[in-house]
Order: structure tokens, then sequence, then C-alpha cells
């Protein structure tokens, strides 16, 4: 539907961007599902645990979340590549591991704000200057 070149998206192609998302998005993420499809059952399981756990969890949202689901699926088709055991993959402790992997990606836009205002809240509370409230006094 859309294409690769610099060219202007019809205002139909733009509207429907904004009803349903990115449609690149949802192909790169139509993509990494397919390459998860494509590997061996042990490492598919293990890769669909970690993506139960990051959409839970995880850090990021939108097209940053699509980078890591990406990176994940590099992980594991090489793993998969190199015959490397899962336990080698995740050591003892998957939790770990998964908390390492998410370390390497931003916070999403959401849960940056969600957390400010959390952390804002409780200061209040407190009877604490928050964080905005120190920036606008300088």
């Amino acid at each position: 539907m859309t294409t690769e070149s610099n060219e202007p998206k019809s205002r139909y192609l733009q509207y429907l961007e904004v009803v349903t998302g990115s449609l690149q998005d949802k192909k790169r993420y139509r993509q990494y599902k397919a390459r998860i499809k494509r590997l061996p059952e042990n490492y598919r399981i293990a890769v669909e645990a970690v993506e139960r756990y990051l959409m839970h969890f995880g850090p990021v949202d939108g097209a940053d979340a699509l980078t890591m689901y990406e990176d994940l699926a590099d992980l594991f088709e090489q793993s998969a590549a190199d015959a490397t055991p899962i336990r080698d993959i995740f050591g003892d402790d998957p939790i770990e591991f998964v908390e390492r992997f998410m370390a390497n990606y931003p916070l999403g836009k959401y849960r940056a704000r969600e957390r400010e205002r959390f952390t804002s809240a409780i200061a209040r509370a407190a009877g604490e200057s928050t964080p905005a409230e120190n920036r606008t006094q300088r």
C-alpha cells in the first residue's frame, strides 16, 4: 500500500494511519512474527515467553518496541544457527536476562510520562517539591 519513495502519502493513507497506526510498523511486526515462526520449536517457545513478558513489563512502546522485538529475533536466529542451548542464552535466571535485555532500550513515552506522574504525586503527598516545580522555579 505504501511506497518506499519520498513521494507524499495520499490523504487517504494519512487518514488511515491516524486511525490504525503506522502501516510500515504493522508490516515490520508481521515480518518479525514470521521470523519467529520459522525458529525451531524450543527457540520459538522461549522467544514467545520473552515477548509475553515484554508486552507486560517492557520499557518501550510503538516503533521502539518493534526495534526491540527485531533485536530479539536477531538474537534467537543467531542462537539457533549456532545451536546455542536455551540455558546458555538465559543463564540460571531468565528474569535477570530479560531485565538486562530491556535495559538496552529507552522508556516508552507513555511509561516515562506515567512514571513522572507517579513520582510527582508521591512527592506532593510527602509535602516535597516535584521535579516539574523545581524546573519552573529556576
